[in-house]
């Protein structure tokens, strides 16, 4: 979590996390009830990775078109 916050900058933090991290909890909200604080809060914690890889999956940055000369 450390390396998380130090490596990236607010406004990329925002950017990128912010939404994910929303849809997470708003998953975890409606649907656990595990009647567990450490099961639940486990449970959002995948569910963010889960979401965050796939979306990193979907919009990842392509390498530059080469044209052949």
């Amino acid at each position: 979590m450390f390396q998380l916050l130090t490596n990236f900058s607010a406004g990329e933090l925002f950017k990128r996390q912010l939404p994910v991290f929303l849809a997470a909890f708003v998953i975890a909200e409606m649907f656990y009830k595990f009647h567990s604080f450490t099961l639940e809060c486990a449970a959002f914690l995948v569910t963010w990775f889960v979401l965050d890889a796939a979306l990193h999956l979907l919009i990842r940055p392509r390498p530059p078109h080469r044209t052949p000369h």
